[in-house]
């Protein structure tokens, strides 16, 4: 590249283009599914270049609905990989890792995958919302994707980042419908305190029926159906 300012030849200034390449993300495989009863998860990875040179490459794992920054149980997960050229230029790709909780016989355990069906009031019904997951955490504890049945990820179509994330029961003993359950959490990007005001469930028709109140003044009345 040459100037017809004479200011620049004049200084004697050799003024030449330079060649930026973009970085370049390739993922091996895409999106995945694993069974329910995987034990571990080992990423397929991806490679990052520039100019056909291979450059470093950062991962990142986010666990959407239980939390956690690796694959390590039920949950779906967002991996995303980044990289950067010489001249800092980035590039991003992701990943997202499905790992379902197996259904429980709803003797021990109550988690598995659920469709829900809910009225809220005031407002109206709606049914076949979902997945909603319900996670075994250990010691008796069980941990819902969204305590308002998927009303505003899934009816609205608004995405997890508007579920009520972190509400968990505990299971004292599942025939008898003898079960605790304390949380007040919010609802997603709305916040707000929500309470489960009930919670039973019924081995028979494996359903789950439960009662949140929202502070902003909403009752939701869900059922959730093992799938």
């Amino acid at each position: 590249m040459t100037s017809c300012d004479p200011s620049v030849e004049a200084l004697g200034v050799d003024v030449k283009s330079e060649v930026t390449y973009l970085p370049l993300i390739t993922l091996e495989g895409g999106d995945v599914v694993l069974d329910c009863d995987a034990t571990s998860y080992t990423d397929p990875g991806a490679v990052a270049s520039a100019g056909g040179n291979e450059i470093e490459l950062f991962t990142n794992v986010s666990g959407t609905y239980f939390g956690g920054n690796t694959v390590d149980g039920p949950d779906i997960y967002n991996v995303s990989y980044s990289a950067f050229n010489s001249d800092s230029i980035p590039a991003t790709a992701f990943r997202e890792v499905y790992w379902p909780p197996c259904n429980g016989d709803f003797v021990s355990s109550i988690a598995g995958e659920y469709t829900s069906s809910l009225t809220r009031t005031p407002g109206y019904s709606t049914t076949d919302l979902g997945p909603i997951l319900i996670r075994d955490m250990g010691d008796g504890v069980f941990a819902i994707s969204d305590a308002i049945g998927g009303w505003y990820e899934h009816e609205y179509g608004y995405g997890p980042d508007y579920a009520a994330i972190g509400m968990t029961v505990t299971a004292n003993d599942i025939a008898a419908n003898d079960f605790t359950f304390n949380d007040v959490i919010g609802v997603g990007a709305f916040g707000g305190a929500l309470e489960m005001t009930s919670f039973s469930v019924d081995p028979a028709t494996k359903t789950i029926n439960f009662t949140t109140e929202w502070s902003f003044g909403y009752v939701f009345e869900v059922t959730l159906t093992q799938q």
